[in-house]
């Protein structure tokens, strides 16, 4: 596995943690040699990931829609920034260019983003592994809600398949990675 995309937040007011566990996967990605992709900015997780992967001599591409290069303040020590017009592009591009997918916790945004990829592969368009790191069980209420959609019948059974979660870095990597080389083979 080459690259990642991590989805995340860009918020600079949550707790001290999440901005650990973020730099944490970013220096773990690139200790690991694998590429970061992610939204391009400089402020909450989004850049908490991208000072972490550059820390460790990590390869990072930021992709950031024109508009918002405002909103969200671009990271300038990054070595590839992808200037695009929507957020669509945005998540497109970010899709084009990575092996994987990760989301650390966030807020719509990053939901949008993670619902979207999930979407693409459960109708078929990418096979690509994507896993969600549940730190500090950030995502109890996704993956009660997504027992209740399967439950009610709105969602098939195949989606708990779609993709994985963990509470540690190293596990989850492990099995994007195995799940990555499969994917590859088939």
């Amino acid at each position: 596995m080459k690259r990642l995309a991590v989805f995340c937040g860009a918020s600079t007011q949550v707790e001290a943690g999440y901005l650990a566990i973020a730099r944490e996967l970013g220096q773990q990605l690139a200790a690991s040699g694998i590429e970061l992709v992610y939204g391009g900015a400089s402020v909450g997780l989004m850049g908490a990931v991208a000072s972490g992967a550059l820390e460790n001599g990590g390869h990072v591409i930021g992709v950031m829609p024109d508009f918002m290069s405002s909103v969200e303040v671009t990271h300038q020590h990054i070595q590839d920034i992808r200037i695009v017009r929507s957020l669509h592009e945005r998540k497109q591009l970010m899709a084009d260019l990575s092996d994987g997918f990760i989301a650390l916790p966030g807020g719509y945004g990053t939901l949008d983003e993670l619902f979207e990829i999930v979407t693409w592969k459960q109708i078929g368009l990418h096979q690509k592994p994507i896993g969600i790191l549940n730190f500090r069980s950030y995502f109890d209420p996704l993956l009660q809600f997504r027992e209740h959609a399967i439950q009610t019948g709105f969602v098939r059974h195949e989606p708990r398949d779609l993709f994985i979660v963990s509470d540690t870095i190293p596990d989850l990597l492990a099995r994007l990675q195995t799940l990555g080389c499969a994917s590859i083979s088939k």
